[in-house]
C-alpha cells in the first residue's frame, strides 16, 4: 500500500464516525475505542480468554493486519504483566479497567525483549496492536473500549 493511502486511512480512523457504525462495535470480534480527542478506532480482535490462549498470545506471528489485534481478557481485574517473548513484531500493548477505560498505553514493545512490561493493578484486558498505532491514533489513557466484556457498568457500554 503506498504512503499516501496508508495516511489517509489513518487520517479517516481519525474521524468521529456516525452514531450508526459505531453502534457495531459489541461483537465479540470487534472492539471499538474512542479517544480522548475525540477521534475513533475499530479493530477487529481475536480473543485470548484461556491460560493457554493468553501464553501464546502473538508469539511466533509475522505479521498483524493494520486494524486488527488480540484481547486478552481476564475472569476479573488483576495485575497484568506481560513480555515478547517468541513474539516477532512490534506491539503496542493497551492496559484496560474494569470499566473500558485505557490506563496505560505501552507503545512499541521490542520484539523478543524478555523485560516485564507492566501494566498495573485493576487490569480487566489488555488490547494488543501492531506497534505504533495507538499513538497515530491517540490511544492514550482515558480512552475508552467498546467491548461484550466490559458489561452494562462499562463507561461506554454495549446497547441494551
Amino acid at each position: 500500500m503506498n504512503r499516501r493511502l496508508l495516511l489517509a486511512a489513518g487520517l479517516l480512523a481519525l474521524l468521529p464516525a456516525p452514531a450508526a457504525a459505531q453502534g457495531r462495535g459489541c461483537l465479540p470480534n470487534v472492539v471499538e475505542i474512542r479517544t480522548p480527542a475525540g477521534g475513533f478506532a475499530r479493530f477487529r480482535v481475536e480473543l485470548a480468554l484461556t491460560p493457554a490462549e493468553q501464553a501464546r498470545g502473538l508469539m511466533n506471528r509475522e505479521s498483524l493486519p493494520e486494524w486488527a489485534g488480540m484481547l486478552f481478557v481476564y475472569p476479573r481485574p488483576q495485575s497484568a504483566t506481560f513480555w515478547m517473548k517468541n513474539t516477532l513484531i512490534p506491539l503496542d500493548m493497551i492496559f484496560v479497567g474494569p470499566d473500558g477505560t485505557v490506563r496505560h498505553v505501552h507503545p512499541n514493545a521490542v520484539p523478543l525483549d524478555e523485560t516485564p512490561i507492566p501494566g498495573g493493578a485493576g487490569i480487566l484486558a489488555v488490547l494488543e496492536i501492531n506497534g505504533g498505532q495507538a499513538a497515530t491514533l491517540g490511544i492514550t489513557p482515558g480512552a475508552v473500549l467498546r467491548h461484550p466484556a466490559f458489561g452494562p457498568g462499562a463507561a461506554w457500554a454495549c446497547p441494551g
